[in-house]
Order: structure tokens, then sequence, then C-alpha cells
């Protein structure tokens, strides 16, 4: 569904990301992996159209990524934002339909929420709560609610357990499973390596802009520089220790 080819990415003189290569296929859930500042959300922005590759090519269901955030929305990818990103003074539901503002049909926009608020129970208690006003968990509900309004063929998911609570963290992890089941393609950036490997089908190391690393995610799970680097995982005497 996704091809991503040799891209670079800059920052003025600075080069975030190096002839990054990646694919997505579809119905998968595939993980970027990398420590803060790798280029994880670089690369992220670039695949949803707010940044601009300076060489490479990035193809979705074998066409050109157009150019223009509002363009890939309308090729069929949504972007749940790292930290959210709700729009604080504007209510539950009228950032679900913030994330439905290019589709013009009606009936079928009031449908998908009534089906979002069965998948996250939590939406229709705080149906009419404005959104700055939610807990962190709460709005990473929120977050990804709005970022499926738009009836996506991928969805980007960027940081979506940064700063939550770890049992929060498991809910999302769950959540984002049920997807994948559902047929949702998933590209899912996140530092909690370990429970991001358990369920990817696929998986890069990135660091320092590149690629350094990639495989299944229970393949990279076993994997001695990934237990060492990413897992805090080490060997003592042949055995794993944390």
């Amino acid at each position: 569904m996704l091809d991503v080819d040799c891209i670079s990415v800059c920052y003025g003189q600075i080069r975030a990301l190096r002839r990054v290569s990646l694919k997505v296929p579809r119905g998968s859930v595939v993980s970027l992996v990398g420590a803060n500042g790798a280029g994880k959300s670089t690369l992220m922005m670039t695949i949803a159209g707010a940044l601009r590759p300076t060489e490479g090519r990035i193809a979705f269901d074998g066409r050109p990524l157009p150019a223009g955030p509002h363009r890939v929305v309308a090729a069929g990818i949504s972007l749940v934002p790292e930290r959210r990103r709700l729009y604080a003074n504007l209510t539950v539901r009228e950032n679900l339909l913030m994330g439905a503002h290019l589709r013009r049909d009606r009936e079928g926009i009031h449908a998908d929420i009534d089906r979002l608020c069965g998948l996250f129970p939590i939406l229709k208690e705080r149906f009419s709560q404005y959104a700055g006003t939610l807990s962190g968990g709460e709005q990473q509900m929120v977050a990804i609610a709005r970022g499926l309004m738009s009836r996506p063929a991928l969805l980007l998911m960027d940081e979506p357990s940064l700063g939550l609570a770890p049992l929060i963290t498991r809910q999302v992890f769950s959540i984002i499973a049920d997807l994948r089941r559902q047929g949702t393609t998933i590209l899912l950036a996140e530092q909690n390596a370990h429970q991001s490997l358990e369920i990817s089908d696929y998986a890069y190391v990135l660091e320092s802009g590149e690629v350094v690393l990639e495989g299944s995610g229970q393949v990279l799970l076993n994997d001695v520089r990934m237990q060492e680097s990413y897992l805090g995982i080490r060997k003592k005497n042949g055995r794993p220790v944390r």
C-alpha cells in the first residue's frame, strides 16, 4: 500500500532523514522504533504531506503521494499526531467532526460517530465536554477516533502512548490490535519498542535518521542488538537480565 523509497528530509542544513526506505503492506501493522530524535516523527510528517523530501519518492496505492496534507488525507491517509493536538476549546463531538472535514456524506459521518462511540465508550460520556478538560488517556482516544473519521485506508499513529500511564498504554495497544483485526492498515511510530513489536507484522529501527535494523516484530524482539539497545535486556551467563 505504501512504498517509501530512499527519501531524505532536511531542516535547513540539518539532514533529519537519510535515504530511508520502507513498505507498508495492506492490512498490516508496521512499526517505526527508535529513541527520541531518531527521525520517526519527521518521517510520519513527511508521509502526511506536512514536510517534503529533498530526494527519493513516496508512492501510495501505486501512485505518487500527492503534495499537501489535505490532498494526502483525501487520498486515504490520516495522521494521529504526537501529543494528540486536539482543539482544546472544542467539544469531543466538534473534534470528531473536524476529522471528517473533507467528507460530504452527512449520514455516513453520523453513523461513523456512533460506531466510534461504540469502539471508545468514553467518547459518548464526554461527547459535549471540551477536549482540553479531558485526561491524557481520554484525549488519546479522541485523537484516534478523529483520525478514523476520514475513513483512511492507512492510519499513521505517532507516539500514541507518549505520556500515558501503563494501564492506559496497554489499552491503547489493545485498540491498535483491534483496529488491525477490523482491517485498518497502520504505520505506528513508538518509543515503547517492546509493546509495538509485539503487535507488529514488520518493523524498522531508526537511528539518527537512518534505518539500521528491520524485520518481523518477533524476529526483532529476539535480536540481541535490539534487546540491548532498545528493550533494556542484556545477557549475563547466557540469561536475559533487565
